[in-house]
C-alpha cells in the first residue's frame, strides 16, 4: 500500500465523520440585551389581580389596595399558582430573617444609645425562653446603674424584639419626632437605652432599677407575611416587677404601610401627656 492509497483512505474516513457530525452554525446566536443576570425580587412585586373575570372587579381592586393579605390569588386546579407559592415562601424567608437578624450597629452608634442586653444568650434561647428576654443581664444592670441617671420623667427604651428590621426601618424618624415633642413639652428625659434580645417585659426590670415616672418602649413586632418592618410603642406608667400587660398603653403597626413613623411620633407625644396627667396607663387610661 503506497502513500496515495493511505491518503485516499484517510480522506474517505474524514468524509464519513463529517456527514455524522452536525454542522457548525454559520451565524452566532443572537445576543440578549437588557438582561442584567439578576433575579427580580419577588417580594417587592406589586399585587396582581389573579382571578379571571371577577364578578365585581372594582370591589376586588379596592380590596387589593387596602391590604397586603393574600386575597384573590387564584389556583391551578386545587393548587396555588407557582408565582403565588414562590412569593409565599419568599415572604416567609423575609419574616425569618427579621426575627433572626440584629439591629444595625451603625444606627445604635449614630443615635448614641446606651446598649444593654437581656439574659438571653442567643436567638434560639430568645425564641424558646421569653422569660429571659424580660430580664437584663447582670453586666447590663451594672452598666445601666453606672451610666443612666435614675428618676427621669420619661425613660425611652428601644428593643429589637421579634423584628430587628422594624427598628432599622423606623426608629430614626419616630425617635426624632418623639424626643423633640417631649422636650418641647418640658419633660425630663433619661439616657436613651437599647436592649438586645428584648421582650416587652424588660421595661419592668428597667423601671425597678431606674424608677422613672414612665417608660416609652419601641420594639419590633412579630413579622407577618405582609411586612417584616412593623414596630410597636408601649407606654407604661411606673413599671416595676409585677406590672402586667393590661397596665400598658400600646400603638402598633408603625411602618410605612401602616401608621407612618412621623405620624406615630406625634400620637405618642399626645399619649405621654395624657398618661402623665392621669398618672396611669393601660386599661385605666381615659383616651
Amino acid at each position: 500500500m503506497n502513500n496515495q492509497d493511505i491518503q485516499s483512505i484517510v480522506q474517505s474516513v474524514m468524509a464519513q465523520l463529517q456527514q455524522k457530525t452536525p454542522g457548525t452554525p454559520q451565524t452566532a446566536a443572537p445576543t440578549v440585551h437588557g438582561n442584567s443576570g439578576e433575579i427580580p425580587d419577588i417580594t417587592a412585586k406589586a399585587p396582581t389581580l389573579r382571578v379571571p373575570n371577577p364578578e365585581n372587579r372594582a370591589a376586588y381592586e379596592d380590596m387589593m389596595k387596602s391590604t397586603s393579605a393574600r386575597i384573590g390569588v387564584w389556583r391551578a386546579g386545587t393548587r396555588p399558582l407557582t408565582e403565588t407559592m414562590l412569593k409565599f415562601r419568599a415572604d416567609h424567608g423575609v419574616a425569618q430573617d427579621a426575627v433572626l437578624s440584629y439591629v444595625d450597629d451603625a444606627i445604635l452608634q449614630e443615635m448614641g444609645f446606651l446598649c444593654l442586653e437581656s439574659k438571653v444568650a442567643d436567638k434560639d434561647e430568645f425564641l424558646t425562653r421569653p422569660d429571659l428576654g424580660r430580664l437584663l443581664s447582670d453586666d447590663s444592670i451594672a452598666k445601666m446603674k453606672a451610666e443612666a441617671p435614675a428618676g427621669a420623667q420619661v425613660q425611652i427604651v428601644v428593643g429589637d424584639g421579634l423584628s430587628a428590621k422594624a427598628i432599622d426601618a423606623n426608629i430614626r424618624d419616630v425617635f426624632t419626632v418623639c424626643k423633640q415633642g417631649l422636650q418641647a413639652k418640658g419633660y425630663q428625659l433619661g439616657k436613651d437605652i437599647f436592649v438586645k434580645n428584648a421582650r416587652v417585659g424588660v421595661v419592668n426590670c428597667i423601671g425597678e432599677i431606674l424608677r422613672p415616672e414612665m417608660i416609652l418602649l419601641f420594639i419590633g413586632e412579630r413579622p407577618g407575611l405582609g411586612t417584616a418592618e412593623s414596630m410597636s410603642a408601649y407606654l407604661t406608667y411606673h413599671p416595676v416587677q409585677g406590672t402586667v400587660e393590661a397596665q400598658r398603653t400600646m400603638i402598633s403597626n408603625i411602618h410605612k404601610g401602616g401608621i407612618p413613623p412621623v405620624e406615630a411620633g406625634a400620637q405618642i407625644v399626645s399619649l405621654v401627656e395624657k398618661i402623665m396627667t392621669q398618672k396611669t396607663s393601660g386599661i385605666d387610661l381615659k383616651l
